[in-house]
């Protein structure tokens, strides 16, 4: 480093062109320096989601969270264990330290989870196990809101304006929020219930049993095969009326036979929206809100 020294010490001009061309070369590089807002990051964080439709919080947290705790509590290389118990949905947070292998500590993770999956409750559905990513987070919210009926409001924004958004370049997926899709609701008459020795979770099981499209497998006719299906599902509210305490259709439509259902107790019948007993062509103004996620 002495040539140099002396060279700038001889020459001072050159010296200070050869630092401006440097500082120059630098700044260049650093302005044309690409920058990812959202960066690949994988974050030895793994995520359990187990849900029980209508539980209660408390519920939750005894009959699921404490005890998928206790199945990955014991998993080594642990940094931090914490968990959500919310109306019938269970997170459990799994941190691990940063030398901690993302998916292994899944595997991991999910190896534990199916050994405790005997102890939950018979009606959870089946425990999702997945890590913390990035990209799965939301990148804008669109709001839509508009002086219509609610299900109106939510059939444009499912049907037209989603569908545009996942056209855009770029665009992973587009979720829906606060919607409100169409349903019947059926009150029960507990007097006309009890007459007809029928109770809620009859009727409940009937309409439910009635309400399928079931497979009825293959026909072989020689040069071709037939599928066959059984259609079963109900494309009115008459249909739905039929609902019997046997699972089966009555026989007899004149008059109120023990199978009719006004007989065992189903006292009407009303659009309403998922969650209330209101009607849900109401207005309202309660915004639908649409999440973008990027594509990775």
């Amino acid at each position: 480093m002495q040539w140099l020294a002396k060279i700038s010490v001889k020459r001072p001009v050159f010296a200070t062109v050869l630092i401006l061309l440097i500082c120059v070369i630098g700044a260049t590089g650093y302005s044309q320096l690409g920058v990812d807002r959202f960066p690949k990051v994988d974050f030895p964080t793994v995520v359990v989601v187990t849900r029980l439709a209508g539980a209660a919080p408390e519920e939750v947290e005894t009959e699921l969270t404490d005890k998928i705790e206790e199945a990955v509590n014991t998993i080594g290389g642990i940094d931090e264990l914490r968990s959500s118990s919310t109306e019938g949905v269970s997170q459990v947070f799994v941190t691990f330290d940063l030398n901690k292998d993302v998916d292994v500590a899944a595997q991991e993770i999910r190896d534990h989870v199916d050994r405790v999956v005997p102890d939950l409750p018979k009606d959870i559905d089946t425990p999702v196990v997945s890590k913390m990513d990035p990209d799965a987070s939301p990148v804008l919210y669109v709001s839509v809101n508009a002086e219509k009926p609610i299900r109106e409001v939510t059939e444009v924004a499912d049907k037209q304006i989603r569908r545009q958004i996942e056209n855009v370049p770029g665009v992973g997926q587009v979720l829906l929020l606060g919607g409100t899709r169409r349903q019947i609701n059926i009150w029960l008459d507990p007097v006309k219930l009890r007459a007809a020795n029928v109770d809620a979770t009859a009727v409940e099981r009937a309409i439910r049993l009635e309400n399928m499209t079931t497979p009825g497998g293959q026909l072989d006719t020689g040069p071709e095969q037939l599928t066959l299906r059984i259609r079963g599902r109900t494309r009115s509210r008459r249909g739905r009326q039929r609902a019997s305490r046997h699972g089966r259709h009555p026989r007899r439509r004149a008059g109120r036979s023990p199978r009719d259902p006004q007989a065992i107790g189903i006292e009407h019948r009303r659009r309403g929206r998922p969650g209330s007993s209101e009607d849900g062509g109401r207005h309202g103004s309660a915004p639908r809100r649409l999440h973008l996620e990027r594509r990775p």
